[in-house]
């Protein structure tokens, strides 16, 4: 599923901003810039900082960090999560549409995300016990990726909203669910930690899937 949580880059927009700003008031009399030109940057910048702030909801800022030094890191733990999300499904027969890492990728195809992972979602309101096990296990399962191989992990708000749903119109009671998943989140964590180096391999070949600004 979309992931549009993989940590903020507000803090890393805002600085690069602070950082540019700096830079010319610092540099641009140094090497000859016209004050007047100083400005016109300045201005230009904030204003594209705020046109993507309200209209792009940041994604230009997550493209951009992608595009910088690091960025590859960032686009590794994307790739880290949508693996997980990929070996459980194939262990779980699920069929898989497409998986797309790095937030270009998502806007090439207009989704405003950071990575996908994308199912067909059942049309039926209640599944059987059974079924929901499934979607339980691949539904968690970038999140548990990303928790083995970093401590923690920073997407999956859009994974959990579709558990949560699925549950809540599956008409179990709340008790269960929460139960299943927990079971669930048991039994992927076992499986991905014997399979930690298929995980990585398969994050390696979706991050050189990846499109960047600058490769």
């Amino acid at each position: 599923m979309a992931e549009q949580d993989q940590g903020s880059t507000n803090p890393l927009r805002v600085g690069l901003v602070v950082a540019g700003i700096t830079g010319l008031g610092v540099v641009g009399p140094v090497v000859g810039l016209s004050p007047a030109w100083i400005v016109i940057f300045i201005l230009g910048g904030l204003v594209a900082f705020s046109i993507d702030a309200a209209f792009w909801q940041g994604m230009g800022g997550h493209i951009l960090a992608e595009a910088l030094p690091g960025g590859r890191n960032r686009l590794r733990r994307i790739a880290v999560h949508e693996a997980g999300h990929l070996l459980i499904a194939e262990t779980e027969s699920l069929p898989v549409q497409r998986v797309l890492i790095g937030t270009l990728a998502c806007i090439q195809v207009g989704l405003r995300s950071s990575g996908a992972t994308e199912f067909t979602v059942p049309e039926r309101v209640r599944m059987p016990l059974e079924e929901l096990r499934r979607w339980s296990r691949v539904l968690q399962a970038g999140i548990t990726a990303e928790k083995l191989v970093y401590g923690e992990a920073r997407g999956g708000a859009d994974d959990r909203a579709l558990l949560g749903r699925l549950w809540g119109l599956s008409g179990h009671d709340a008790d269960t669910a929460q139960r299943e998943q927990r079971r669930a989140r048991r039994e992927i964590e076992q499986q991905l930690r014997q399979q930690l180096d298929r995980l990585e391999s398969r994050a390696i070949t979706l991050l050189e899937t990846a499109p960047r600004l600058v490769r």
